[in-house]
This record gives C-alpha cells, sequence and structure tokens, in this order.
C-alpha cells in the first residue's frame, strides 16, 4: 500500500511559510520601534540644545558696554567706593556676577528700581530686573531736589533705559526701590566675560576686593 506524502509536504511548506511570515512582522516592529525611540531622543536631544542655548542667550543679553551715565543723574561727592576703587561684586543679576572682580567706573545720588516689563521687540517679560535709576523713567524729575523720587511700588512708567535689547520705551511696573549709592562698575564676571560700565550696582552689593 502506498501513502501520498503531498499533503504532509504542503503542510510543513505552509507553516515554514507562516513562521517566517510572523518572523519578519516581528523584525518590522522592532524596527519601527526603534526609530520611533531614535526620533524621539533625538527630539529631546535638541530641545535640550535649544533650551540650553537660550538660557546661555538669556546670560550674556545685558550689554558689554554699558555707555555713558543718563544725563541729569548726580555724582556722589563722597562714596563709600570712589572711582578707581576695585571691588567684589555681591550681586546676583546675571550669571557670574556674584563673586566677580571689578573696578568702580562711577557712583552717583539716586533712587534706583526694581521693574518688571515686556520688550518692546516681543521678547519673554523680565520680572524684577535691577535696577534702572530715577533719570532713565521717562517724564520723572530726577532725585537732586526737585524730584519725585522714591515712586511708590506698584507705579507704571516707561523705560527710557537701554541696558538690554528690547528695554527702551518699554512699560513697566516698579517692583521695589532703594535711595543708596549706585554705581557702575567694570566687571570681569566669573565665567569669563567683561562688561564694561555695567549699570547699576547698589552700594550694598559690593565689597571691598580685599575683603575676608
Amino acid at each position: 500500500m502506498k501513502f501520498s506524502r503531498t499533503p504532509a509536504l504542503a503542510s510543513l511548506v505552509l507553516a515554514s511559510a507562516l513562521t517566517l511570515a510572523a518572523c519578519g512582522d516581528d523584525s518590522d516592529g522592532g524596527h519601527d520601534s526603534t526609530d520611533g525611540h531614535a526620533g524621539h531622543d533625538m527630539a529631546d536631544m535638541t530641545g535640550m540644545t535649544t533650551e540650553g542655548a537660550d538660557d546661555a542667550d538669556m546670560q550674556h543679553d545685558h550689554a558689554m558696554d554699558g555707555g555713558e551715565a543718563p544725563a541729569g543723574i548726580a555724582e556722589t561727592t563722597d562714596p563709600m567706593y570712589p572711582v578707581g576703587t576695585e571691588v567684589t561684586v555681591l550681586a546676583d543679576h546675571m550669571e557670574g556676577m556674584d563673586g566677580a572682580t571689578g573696578t568702580v567706573t562711577g557712583a552717583y545720588s539716586t533712587t534706583a528700581y526694581a521693574v518688571s516689563y515686556t520688550p518692546t521687540d516681543g521678547g519673554a517679560p523680565v520680572s524684577d530686573h535691577r535696577w534702572v535709576v530715577q533719570e532713565e523713567l521717562e517724564g520723572v524729575k530726577g532725585a537732586d531736589g526737585a524730584g519725585d523720587a522714591p515712586l511708590a511700588d506698584g507705579t507704571e512708567v516707561t523705560l527710557t533705559a537701554d541696558h538690554m535689547a528690547g528695554m527702551e520705551g518699554a512699560t513697566a511696573t516698579i517692583d521695589s526701590s532703594t535711595q543708596e549709592t549706585v554705581y557702575m562698575v567694570d566687571i570681569a564676571t566669573t565665567d569669563g566675560m567683561t562688561m564694561t560700565n555695567h549699570k547699576w550696582v547698589t552700594e550694598s552689593e559690593l565689597a571691598p576686593a580685599d575683603a575676608e
């Protein structure tokens, strides 16, 4: 008696084909998944890089040369730190400032304000910017005798200062104020930047360069 092996062979071929197809599907799925993770990881890395660059820009967007003092501001006659004095900066207005060494280039009697504003160039809102002085507020009299100083917290003002891009002409709200000698200072920041005539640093934000 003879048995036909055709059905058995056909079944074996079919089973093999199904197995190979299943393996192929798993391989493709794994490949797609890897690409997806790779794309996600790359997007995350790109986002982190962009964010890091933005942070760096924010740290360095203050003018490297602050220029001249504003018109009408009164020089202090007997400042604690005369022009040319070497100082240590205690302020942390920006990265690399706290602990930096500096040289005083100007000392002035005025009112200094911390302000919050939205830049005119579409940049992100700035909170508690320190400092702008009385003479950098549009339409406000100086602090040398005839003035309106100090303005109350919450007062809305227009800035004439150009310390940073988008600052001049911006509408701002006064957050706080201080009446003490303010200084322009040449600063060598702790992260390697050199700033000339940085505006502004208050007397309480400075210490002698040789202080322990």
